[in-house]
């Protein structure tokens, strides 16, 4: 296993040029998602989706722009890993988690099971797509194409353990300069999925970005659930073996017999 490989998306000096969407749609081939102009943001994107692997948001708020480049959190506990059938879904040797579209196929399970909404279906082949964390780029040693072409640094790759050293310098220095309302979200390894590898640097609280507040594994109670499921299999199991001696050998006759024997 390699080096653990994240994100830190640094919000405060994102300015919402969308450079980290195209490069995302160019390296990696992702359909065009329409661009629908929605009359409330300059926000064209609207959300992450299957063609929307990098989603820069634009949220107006107190007469002030907050931007944010959203992208798969690749999770230490991976509740999408949990579900899928097929192996479709992977942990590579950079600790980041990859969908083959080669093998998935198109349950869905993956979907309500990621509890931050990235995964989606493509409504033309029913497969499931997200961020690679551009992995074919990872394992020729450049970077993602996302953090290759922000201007400002706002998106920043490396080892994951550095990248939380230096997030919290930033955050550090943002409230010595005033900016108390800097916070990061996603890179404790003790919240609910075990930290995340894309973290971010917020200026607000998550909701405000679409972010969960406590985000949880979904499949944290999947043991019991199976240990329960088991248990309850073996009690049916036993009902119908019961069921079946009452059936095939009835007491009536028996009692007959010995009534008989008796005269």
């Amino acid at each position: 296993m390699a080096e653990r490989m994240g994100f830190f998306t640094d919000t405060s000096v994102c300015i919402g040029c969308k450079a980290c969407e195209v490069a995302c749609k160019e390296w990696n081939d992702v359909p065009d998602d329409g661009f629908v102009f929605r009359a409330t943001s300059y926000d064209n994107t609207g959300s992450l989706g299957a063609d929307t692997w990098r989603h820069v948001a634009f949220i107006e708020q107190d007469g002030r722009w907050l931007m944010s480049s959203d992208v798969c959190k690749h999770c230490t506990q991976a509740a999408c890993l949990d579900v899928c059938p097929t192996g479709a879904l992977f942990r590579t040797e950079f600790d980041t988690v990859v969908v083959q579209p080669d093998i998935c196929n198109g349950c869905g399970y993956c979907v309500p099971a990621c509890p931050y909404g990235v995964i989606d279906r493509r409504e033309r082949d029913g497969r499931a797509w997200k961020c690679t964390m551009c992995y074919d780029r990872l394992r020729g040693g450049m970077e993602p194409a996302c953090a290759k072409a922000c201007p400002t640094d706002s998106i920043q790759f490396g080892p994951l353990d550095e990248l939380r050293e230096r997030a919290e310098a930033r955050v550090e220095r943002l409230h010595a300069d005033g900016v108390l309302e800097a916070r990061l979200y996603g890179e404790s390894p003790d919240d609910g999925v075990g930290g995340d590898g894309a973290f971010f640097l917020l200026l607000d609280e998550p909701e405000t970005y679409g972010l969960p507040p406590d985000p949880v594994v979904t499949t944290r109670d999947l043991p019991d659930m199976w240990r329960w499921a088991g248990g309850a299999a073996l009690t049916l199991a036993g009902a119908v073996a019961v069921s079946f001696l009452r059936v095939s050998f009835p007491r009536v006759p028996f009692l007959q017999a010995s009534f008989l024997r008796r005269r």
